[in-house]
């Protein structure tokens, strides 16, 4: 079990060690700046942390002593010729029947680095960057080089290889609402698994697009949406644009997947052949951001459920967290230890995580909650946090 939490918050990194039974954090590192996601690679002991610097742009950071000292890490620049074709918000208006305008293209630039993962032990210098504006970038030397996936950049869903030439296929990519910070409405991969028996085997998930499978290190790409639905779309089923808020996967049992999606929770035991969705909406069990899955039962998965769209907030003023045993057949609420009266809270989709009995979340307004028996109970480890964007046990 953990003894270490990492927050990436609004305004900095933020660590805690558990110590003599108490959780303890350290002075805040990156202080000052928004900090995206913070992790910490299982292989060698390494944290990274993706800064969002207003003045330098985003930024990669890494320490070698559980975060006392902290160096800039080596950059991550789009290639010359890399485009993408130009998404829009949808007006009130828009006409999803009126006829497609030629694309508009645009040269890509680096807006966000939305997440990072870790190859397998017999990768030992790999790791993996999920972008705005949809890109996955990949190192083989412990970040000191990183490489745009192309295949999956030039897949036909989006166009095609738009550094050949213009697209031969319609883009199907939509925009995510969190790159209209940065004046644009672009796609984001904020999810990264990879099969912990098989390094050549990933899924990412990007909003708002989908869930995209590799069986071959990244070299060839297919959707892997079946099942899931969009009530926000003329054809529910469509095989694109549909927004995952996150997915996870068991470590254990890789073979079963969930994600918390805008349109309800689903749930794959097939290794994302197909997705049953599993929302209980009598129970709040539907909206949300977060989703967390059991290291050793797949079928064990817990959300923190929330009102949707433009309230985005704990339900009824009451923060609660679900969890299933049995695949999302039924859902089992906690709130004992959580605020029960005029909460605002939000959590965003990296702020929940699991290890072994404990569960762990932070919210919008900067609250920290820890569970030590499986979600059941919890206690605040801190009210006054810049608002939290990642939640991660190192």
């Amino acid at each position: 079990m953990s003894d270490i939490i990492i927050l990436g918050t609004r305004k900095g990194t933020v660590i805690f060690h558990h110590r003599n039974g108490e959780w303890h954090p350290q002075p805040i590192a990156h202080e000052g700046i928004p900090v995206c996601f913070a992790t910490r690679d299982p292989r060698d002991g390494r944290l990274w942390a993706s800064l969002d610097h207003g003045h330098w742009g985003p930024k990669l950071s890494c320490s070698r002593d559980e975060g006392a000292t902290w160096e800039d890490a080596s950059p991550i620049k789009y290639p010359e010729g890399a485009r993408y074709i130009v998404k829009y918000l949808p007006t009130p208006d828009f006409d999803a029947d009126a006829p497609v305008a030629e694309p508009e293209y645009t040269d890509a630039t680096l807006y966000k680095i939305w997440t990072i993962n870790f190859g397998l032990d017999n990768q030992p210098g790999r790791l993996y960057a999920g972008t705005i504006p949809g890109g996955l970038f990949v190192s083989d030397n412990g970040g000191q080089t990183w490489e745009l996936n192309r295949p999956l950049w030039n897949h036909e869903s989006r166009g095609g290889d738009l550094f050949s030439g213009d697209a031969t296929s319609d883009n199907q990519w939509g925009g995510t609402p969190a790159s209209i910070d940065y004046g644009v409405f672009e796609p984001g991969i904020h999810s990264i698994l990879v099969d912990p028996h098989n390094g050549a085997h990933l899924y990412v998930a990007a909003s708002s697009v989908g869930v995209l499978e590799t069986v071959d290190g990244g070299k060839t790409w297919v959707g892997r949406n079946k099942g899931m639905l969009m009530d926000y779309l003329p054809n529910p089923e469509a095989p694109w644009g549909h927004d995952p808020h996150y997915v996870a996967l068991c470590p254990h049992q890789p073979h079963h997947l969930w994600q918390q999606n805008h349109c309800g929770v689903f749930y794959s035991d097939n290794g994302a052949q197909s997705w049953k969705k599993v929302s209980h909406p009598d129970q709040g069990v539907h909206f949300g951001f977060p989703i967390v899955v059991d290291q050793n039962d797949g079928r064990t998965a817990w959300v923190v459920p929330a009102r949707a769209d433009s309230q985005r907030m704990a339900i009824d003023g009451g923060l609660c967290v679900a969890r299933t045993d049995n695949g999302g057949e039924s859902w089992s609420t906690y709130r004992t230890g959580l605020p029960q009266q005029h909460a605002y809270d939000i959590v965003l989709r990296h702020g929940l995580h699991a290890a072994g009995d404990r569960v762990c979340f932070g919210s919008s307004t900067g609250n920290l909650y820890l569970s030590e028996d499986r979600g059941e109970s919890w206690h605040c480890l801190g009210n006054h946090f810049p608002p939290i964007y990642s939640v991660r046990f190192g």
